[in-house]
């Protein structure tokens, strides 16, 4: 596999949750949609301060990021070892969370043939420690194929004037990624 599915997606964005609108994460860092930053190449501050914006466009520049930015890493990182869609997903989440898919020894170990170590490996990633629950996960999902989105997202408000994630409701998303699915194929540029 060496693209992005809507189930891929799903998975990633449930690890995560969305916000509308620019919030500052827990260092201070503003941050919008699926945890985008300014790092990843996408404006954020002040674009999207206190300018919440449509779901589908949120969830757009995601696809946008993870088909530009994410996607061709973590191919590279495997070289041409074929990935199954559980495993790119797993390690697409990885990669999305920690930008270090290129250094991090479980991918190494896991091209080498020593998938016992590699599967130990992730789990040195599990900091800090409430990052356990989801390496935990994407083991399971690199490893054992097991899927734990439910096609739901948390979608959080912004609590101000902190600027901080307040007031998450659950919200079905799995129509917007079709439809974004159904609409772009392989789009090169970010939405406007």
């Amino acid at each position: 596999m060496r693209d992005l599915t809507p189930r891929i997606v799903l998975e990633l964005i449930a690890h995560e949750g969305v916000a509308r609108e620019a919030y500052r994460d827990s260092v201070g860092v503003w941050t919008w949609s699926v945890g985008i930053t300014q790092a990843s190449g996408h404006a954020v501050f002040p674009r999207y301060k206190d300018n919440p914006q449509p779901l589908e466009r949120c969830l757009a520049v995601l696809l946008w990021l993870l088909r530009t930015k994410y996607l061709p890493a973590v191919l590279a990182a495997f070289g041409a070892l074929e990935l199954t869609e559980p495993q790119l997903g797993a390690a697409l989440s990885f990669h999305w969370n920690t930008g270090a898919i290129a250094r991090a020894g479980w991918v190494r170990r896991f091209v080498a043939g020593d998938a016992p170590g590699a599967r130990a490996a992730m789990l040195d990633w599990a900091r800090p420690a409430a990052l356990l629950p989801r390496r935990q996960r994407e083991e399971a999902l690199f490893f054992d194929g097991v899927w734990t989105a439910d096609g739901t997202a948390l979608v959080y408000d912004v609590a101000k004037p902190a600027y901080r994630p307040a007031g998450a409701k659950r919200i079905a998303i799995t129509p917007v990624i079709a439809r974004l699915f159904a609409g772009e194929p392989g789009q090169a540029s970010p939405p406007a």
